[in-house]
């Protein structure tokens, strides 16, 4: 009951405002500050406590400029991730879990409001003419945008959040997804140079790998990041560009793609080249880069394994070169690549290192890989529970050139 008389507070005191305020010319300061006042005079004859006014305030507010009810769930840190299908039904995954929420926003063209607030953030476009576009928020969290008639449930959004604090290899070995023993040889690979693929399936950490492992490279070096919406939290790197893609206007021009930007890398005398995810046709340009003397580049791919990444590559650099012939594609994929990690998120919700695999060049037709550690399942592993942990295989490390190169003599 006491809910249902606030909500129908909060809806009166918010059409208050909008009738009474000049709302485009306030700031948002000015805006708060006017809010709390027109509460106060309100609820002068009724005892609320502190904590309630404050939150009337705030939900006033961020229904005028915020982000609505999305607000709190976009400040509760234990949410990773929001799914918004529609005005009626929000989801919400929390501790590897889907839950459905009781809340809904006031209608359909709130929802729009909102996300059009969202995409202007980050200066995109999305409508009728352009109903799909990937964006983030201020807090560097990932948003994917569906509108109708393409969403036929209505506005459609997915969020992807993410950490205030950027992710460390510490806190990967506290989560038991790798051991600190290969943490350290992770960190002399990247040190070394090699060019490092990180795969895996949907929700398997594959961003989340690759800022960890970001943060290996030496601080004094020049690094450029591409990114389809920047969320790599590459810190301490103080000669560091970060370039995200854009989606072509109203018009169709103006469209920056994946591909554009690193071309442009090339130009601007990179020492690292960091690509977010390869999705397509610029696999090739980033196969093509690690080709030509930009060791030491870091990127990730969707597969299920690191043979079905080899694969995919294979198809994504063909649909940029269709004229290429199979043979040439496979040599330049095993020529630029040196080390792919495959990740997964298995049946407890963990996510997990499956596989740290060589790549060691073409033969008979085939890339040939040299799996040197490999996820093992112990006894106390349950269908509920997931235990174990990447084992080093028999294999000996063979491509070493680049730790020589670099005066690291510890073996991988």
């Amino acid at each position: 009951m006491q809910e249902e008389k606030l909500e129908k507070l909060i809806t009166e005191l918010k059409s208050y405002t909008v009738e009474n305020l000049p709302l485009s010319t306030l700031s948002d300061e000015e805006l708060e500050a006017e809010i709390e006042q027109i509460v106060h005079r309100k609820i002068a004859d009724s005892y609320y406590p502190i904590e309630t006014q404050v939150a009337l305030v705030q939900s006033i507010y961020s229904s005028i400029r915020g982000f609505g009810i999305l607000d709190s769930i976009i400040s509760d840190d234990t949410i990773t991730e929001v799914m918004i299908n529609g005005p009626e039904d929000i989801f919400i995954e929390k501790s590897g879990k889907l839950i459905k929420l009781d809340k809904k926003f006031e209608s359909e063209r709130r929802l729009e409001d909102i996300i059009q607030r969202i995409v202007g953030l980050a200066g995109r476009e999305v409508n009728q003419a352009s109903p799909i576009v990937d964006t983030r928020l201020p807090d560097g969290s990932r948003v994917n945008v569906v509108l109708p008639p393409i969403s036929l449930c209505g506005p459609t959004v997915t969020i992807r959040k993410f950490s205030k604090e950027p992710m460390t290899i510490e806190k990967l070995i506290k989560y038991g997804s790798i051991t600190e023993e290969i943490a350290e040889k992770l960190k002399l690979l990247v040190k070394a140079k090699y060019n490092i693929f990180i795969c895996g399936g949907t929700g398997s950490g594959k961003t989340t790998f690759l800022n960890a492992l970001s943060n290996y490279i030496p601080k004094e070096e020049r690094v450029i990041t591409i990114e389809d919406s920047a969320e790599l939290q590459i810190t301490g790197v103080a000669n560091l560009v970060r370039m995200e893609t854009r989606n072509a206007n109203t018009s169709g021009t103006g469209e920056i793609t994946i591909r554009d930007l690193i071309k442009s890398s090339l130009r601007m005398r990179p020492e690292r080249i960091v690509v977010g995810e390869v999705r397509g046709a610029e696999a090739l340009d980033m196969l093509q880069a690690m080709n030509t003397g930009h060791d030491g580049s870091l990127s990730t791919g969707h597969a299920n394994s690191t043979r079905d990444m080899l694969s995919r590559l294979e198809t994504m650099v063909l649909t940029g070169a269709e004229g290429l012939p199979l043979e040439a594609v496979r040599q330049q994929i095993a020529s630029a690549l040196d080390i792919i990690i495959h990740l997964s998120r298995l049946r407890d919700h963990s996510r997990k290192t499956m596989e740290i695999a060589e790549v060691l060049g073409y033969e008979a037709g085939q890339i040939v890989l040299n799996p040197l550690y490999t996820f093992e399942e112990d006894e106390h592993s349950t269908l509920e529970k997931v235990s174990g942990q990447l084992q080093r295989t028999k294999n000996k490390m063979q491509n070493v050139f680049k730790l020589q190169l670099s005066g690291i003599k510890t073996e991988i």
